[in-house]
């Protein structure tokens, strides 16, 4: 291994510091972990900036960075779409935020029991489960091409995955949410760190923005979208996608109702998720730079973000190596302590509950269930680790996972007419699509080998069913299923959902107390009725001064954003 890229004394000794503190300060909040509600839920206790800072490293982790580095160094700044697909969802999350709040609900499978009924919510904790186990292992995944990038082989990926983990169990199995979302707080500015840290050094190594077109002959690699796979209606569709998915991702209910407020809610998820949009221009712009450094060079894409830190930070300063790679392990155990913990969450109380419902086990009980819970999905998770391709083909495969169960959760919102059988058929049939339209290999099926011929040429690229259009057949076959089963079902009893849309439409007040789902307290009546849509099957409520500003203004906030990237491009 060459001798420049070699970690130090004084790396080690940074990486080992971070780890043995942030573990330290996880472990110092799980003395306020008192109960089930508290490990998972943290008792609502905590403001805007801990919201904001939980939210952005929940969100946002070291496989990102791979991603996102990796798509730009093979396709351009489109590549950047790989993260921003969630850019025209931000807004929306100002609108949902309360929403999550007012279900007084510690897991969405609550919301899902309560719309629906108990089998729906194991169905979706079953789901939920699935993507957070397989969303552990595509953080670990990228986590160990980082690391086998950056030390040039000097440290076990393995190793080094293994041991994270078990700093980000130790702490957070016994502190829970609390224990995350305090050490969110202090892995996020870390990672905003690891974001920007590498950008400048990769950039001066390029001749700055300049140096970067003048290297790079291509004019489509500096097109926020170009011609090609990342055109306008991928980005489109898969946008869309995000937010039929981001509403029944498991962490969506921490995210936004573990805050003391509705406010802190929403302003702590919108904000949270900005600071990321931000940090992603600076994750492609180093892809880019990478096109740069490494022409005619044979590179693993997944190791390009750690080649450069590898081959750049040794020759500015001692030590770097050691903090960027300190920042990295920071933004996938943020991720992975509150991925942990809500999968634990929808074990515990959605599937474990209901097993013995009719026995009296104690608080304590279900808090150590949680906490066992907890161990096993990690390991799940890590062996996912070894299964995933690659980064990218990670990514898409979660983006599908997010939104299997979307239209039942959005529907279930707005739609009274919706049913328990409804959604287990439409959430089945558009699993069996997403399977019919890839390879099914125990079987020997391979949609593309057999089928892609006949599709029609916009449908297809590079010889196979294109992303949007897998993400369209599965979306409306399972509306569509929905729709027709809910139809021809029996409807739901009108007294259960009177129950749930009262309390959906009922502002939290500041002296509430932790109650059961979606039950007011004592002493609060709930707020009248009035729909968008004065219509008995449709429960869209007309949306607040202060819902309907922050939503516009959100938007502005997402047009700056794009403005600034494409004056950067510009400018380069």
């Amino acid at each position: 291994m060459d001798d420049i890229g070699a970690i130090t004394s004084f790396d080690w000794l940074v990486i080992t510091v971070y780890l043995l503190g942030i573990t330290g300060l996880g472990l110092w909040a799980s003395r306020k972990v008192h109960s089930s509600s508290s490990l998972f839920m943290g008792d609502r206790q905590f403001g805007k900036w801990m919201m904001m800072f939980h939210t952005f490293g929940t969100g946002t982790h070291s496989d990102q960075a791979v991603g996102v580095a990796a798509k730009a160094y093979t396709t351009g700044a489109s590549g950047i779409w790989y993260q921003w697909l969630w850019l025209f969802v931000t807004p929306f999350y100002w609108l949902i935020a309360p929403i999550f709040r007012r279900m007084r609900a510690v897991t969405t499978g609550e919301y899902f029991e309560a719309r629906y009924g108990s089998s729906v919510a194991v169905l979706f904790a079953l789901v939920g489960m699935l993507q957070l186990m397989f969303s552990i292992g595509l953080m670990l995944k990228g986590s160990s091409a980082m690391i086998s990038a950056i030390s040039g082989g000097q440290i076990n990926p393995d190793l080094a995955i293994f041991a994270m983990t078990v700093m980000f169990v130790i702490y957070g199995v016994a502190g829970g949410l609390s224990a995350a979302i305090i050490t969110d707080f202090v892995q996020g500015l870390m990672t905003i760190l690891l974001s920007f840290l590498l950008l400048p050094f990769a950039l001066d190594a390029v001749g700055g923005l300049d140096g970067l077109r003048a290297s790079i002959d291509n004019p489509a690699f500096f097109e926020l979208v170009a011609p090609g796979e990342m055109g306008v209606f991928f980005v489109a569709v898969i946008a869309f996608n995000a937010l039929i998915g981001w509403g029944c991702q498991p962490t969506s209910m921490a995210m936004c109702a573990a805050g003391k407020t509705e406010m802190v809610g929403r302003v702590g998820v919108t904000a949270g998720v900005l600071i990321k949009r931000v940090c992603t221009i600076a994750w492609v712009l180093t892809g880019l730079c990478a096109v740069a450094m490494y022409q005619g060079q044979s590179l693993d894409v997944d190791h390009v973000y750690g080649r450069m830190a590898h081959d750049l930070f040794p020759i500015i300063g001692p030590g770097l190596i050691g903090v960027f790679m300190a920042s990295m392990l920071a933004s996938v155990m943020s991720s992975c302590d509150s991925l942990m913990i809500a999968s634990s969450a929808l074990f515990t109380q959605n599937i474990y509950r209901k097993l013995v419902s009719g026995t009296s086990k104690s608080d304590t009980h279900f808090l150590w269930v949680g906490r066992l819970a907890s161990l096993a999905i990690v390991l799940v998770g890590v062996l996912f680790a070894f299964t995933i391709e690659s980064v990218v083909s990670g990514l898409e495969t979660f983006w599908k996972l997010s939104a299997m169960m979307g239209v039942a959760f959005w529907m279930g919102l707005f739609w009274r007419r919706g049913t328990p059988a409804a959604v287990w058929a439409g959430t089945l049939v558009s699993f069996a699509t997403l399977l019919f339209a890839g390879e099914i290999a125990f079987i020997g099926w391979d949609f593309n080998a057999q089928c892609a011929d006949l599709l029609p040429a916009y449908m297809v690229w590079e010889g196979k069913l294109s992303l949007p259009w897998q993400m369209i057949f599965y979306l409306t076959t399972g509306l569509a299923t929905f729709i027709i089963v809910s139809f021809n079902t029996r409807p739901m009893a009108s007294e259960s959902l009177d129950r749930l849309f009262a309390c959906l439409r009922t502002p939290i007040q500041e002296w509430e107390r932790e109650t059961q789902a979606f039950t007011l307290p004592e002493g609060l009546e709930p707020e009248p009725r009035r729909p968008l849509i004065d219509h008995p099957d449709f429960e869209i409520p007309r949306p607040s001064v202060v819902g309907v500003v922050g939503f516009l203004g959100t938007w502005v906030a997402v047009g700056l954003l794009m403005a600034s990237f494409l004056w950067i491009l510009q400018a380069s």
